[in-house]
């Protein structure tokens, strides 16, 4: 689960205070800054993973809302610390109006135990990125909870053509991305003007040769290719095509 994969509940005029409200509450706790502070950590939690935790945050610059994801890699196995590392680089290289903006990201020296066989030795307890919060989640979520009627055609025409726009991006870009995990749980929407985006690229792969060898992803979006361990970009065409049965 990424940044984005849990709804945003807008803010509401007399609800409960944002951070830019000002701490006029006796009972409300410390909030954490990033190294610079820009960004202000709230407590209110989006979503919650075996190693991630996504909290409510605030540019203080802009003004706006952001997710703040939170990792703890010291207790991962080695092979999952690398896929959030690899998600971090990959965010931070891309840049496009359909795929979810990186802000920002830093880590927490990890506080090492004494001895024992079973010692951590990874080189960072936490890390930390800000990335762009969606209002509505994912558009799964979307789908389900908010619309309630049979989408028009012109609405699936707009939504297919945003994330076509943000596959091409991916693909075309150099050297190409692998998504290998497109579905509507990793595609996040602002259900205020309707604009998607895809997000959690923790499975994302960099292409360097013809094809790529590894099985990962969602069995029911997974194509055929990816089972024999030798595929490229059209294996997220399928899943898109997965993605658009669904809506």
């Amino acid at each position: 689960m990424t940044a984005s994969a849990v709804p945003a509940q807008d803010h509401v005029s007399g609800g409960t205070p944002s951070p830019l409200d000002g701490n006029d509450s006796d009972n409300e706790a410390p909030l954490e800054t990033d190294p610079l502070g820009r960004y202000q950590r709230c407590e209110e939690i989006l979503g919650e993973g075996a190693y991630k935790l996504v909290y409510r945050a605030c540019d203080l610059e802009e003004g706006n809302e952001v997710a703040w994801n939170q990792l703890r890699i010291d207790h991962l196995t080695k092979k999952d610390a690398l896929k959030i590392l690899s998600e971090i680089r990959i965010l931070q290289s891309i840049r496009n109006d359909h795929i979810i903006n990186f802000y920002a990201s830093w880590s927490t020296p990890l506080k090492r135990s004494a001895s024992g066989a079973g010692a951590s030795q990874a080189s960072t307890e936490r890390i930390v990125f800000v990335t762009e919060l969606m209002s509505s989640g994912t558009l799964k979520q979307y789908l389900r909870k908010t619309l309630k009627a049979a989408l028009k055609p012109k609405v699936v025409k707009s939504w297919c053509r945003q994330i076509l726009l943000g596959l091409t991006y991916l693909h075309t870009h150099d050297p190409p991305i692998i998504h290998r995990d497109l579905k509507c749980d990793n595609i996040f929407i602002n259900g205020n003007n309707g604009q998607l985006k895809i997000g959690d690229l923790g499975l994302a792969v960099v292409r360097h040769r013809t094809h790529v060898s590894s099985v990962l992803g969602t069995p029911e979006f997974m194509a055929p290719e990816l089972y024999d361990e030798k595929y490229d970009e059209k294996v997220d065409i399928y899943a898109f095509g997965m993605c658009v049965l669904e809506m």
